[in-house]
């Protein structure tokens, strides 16, 4: 399809797409152009322990990577990017788009949509505060009505932002139901920054559907679609999918790569290893066999899991 590309952004999962994926991904397949790490926040007064190591240089090594953020209070955030800062990145992204009921309830991700004057004066004197920062927005159409969005654009075009990623669902929505283009549209018209669209990406026919019918965005953010074929960002660039065969080893070698790193990362032994690498599977080719599927997420054992990935990826 002879269109020029967009750049592909791999958005992040919690629980998923932590600094060991990122890099596996970035080494075996590619073809992203940003990757962002899983929100930093503040627990208890303090940046959780696995946010700091997740978003360290040494952890992301030959890995484009922009942290993101969560919170409410700009004082407690102001921690987060100090850190952001000590490990020399020049891009921070706000997300204003979680859906989770624990997130929200605290008026963060998408909990803060209905309340335009708190998010705007967020990102206000998060952009005053840290001038040497490029801010994005990570949000969606809205916690409960499609609207607040709209409520929110004509502040955050006056804001200087490097880019907006909406996805065009409801936060309380969660990943049910359709997409809302009809909303999606109305943003995407009336937005001046540039726009990253994200949601139910799966295929690189997806990519060329949103591309023919938005074609002033800046690029699309993928995030279970990438999970699920990791291959998808580099066959949209590359322009042709990977033979099976190419795919199968890929996969393998990327499979086998984290494993290793984690069961050299985490310190609870055999069944620690094991509940990690079944996240590995929770997305990922979703038509492949159905009872090596099945075991994965119940065996109890690495053999029978490693036996289950064999039959995965014979």
């Amino acid at each position: 399809m002879n269109k020029q590309l967009f750049p592909i952004h791999f958005a992040p999962l919690q629980g998923y797409t932590d600094a060991a994926y990122r890099a596996a991904h970035a080494r075996f397949f590619g073809g992203v152009d940003v990757y962002y790490a899983p929100f930093t926040r503040v627990e208890h007064g303090e940046i959780r322990k696995k946010d700091v190591r997740d978003i360290s240089r040494q952890c992301n090594i030959n890995v484009p990577l922009t942290p993101q953020l969560i919170g409410l209070e700009a004082d407690k955030i102001s921690s987060i990017i100090s850190l952001f800062i000590e490990n020399f990145y020049k891009k921070a992204d706000i997300n204003m788009g979680c859906p989770f009921p624990m997130i929200v309830r605290k008026k963060w991700g998408s909990g803060i949509l209905p309340y335009p004057d708190e998010a705007i004066q967020l990102i206000t004197t998060l952009t005053t505060r840290f001038p040497d920062l490029q801010f994005s927005v990570k949000m969606r159409l809205g916690w409960e009505k499609p609207d607040e969005c709209l409520a929110l654009l004509p502040a955050l075009n006056r804001l200087p932002l490097s880019h907006i990623t909406l996805h065009p669902r409801l936060g309380k929505q969660q990943y049910k139901g359709i997409p809302d283009f009809t909303s999606f549209e109305a943003f995407y018209q009336a937005c001046e920054h540039p726009l990253f669209y994200n949601g139910d990406i799966s295929t690189v026919e997806d990519i060329y559907h949103i591309q023919t019918r938005f074609p002033r965005l800046a690029g699309i953010a993928i995030g279970r679609g990438l999970l699920a074929n990791p291959a998808l960002a580099l066959e949209y660039k590359q322009g042709f999918p990977l033979t099976t065969d190419e795919l199968t080893s890929r996969l393998l070698q990327m499979h086998d790569h984290l494993f290793t790193t984690y069961r050299n990362q985490l310190e609870g032994g055999e069944a620690q290893l094991l509940q990690k690498m079944k996240t590995f599977w929770q997305y990922l080719l979703p038509d492949g066999d159905k009872k090596a599927h099945k075991i994965i997420p119940k065996t109890t054992k690495l053999t029978n899991y490693l036996a289950a990935v064999n039959q995965l990826l014979k």
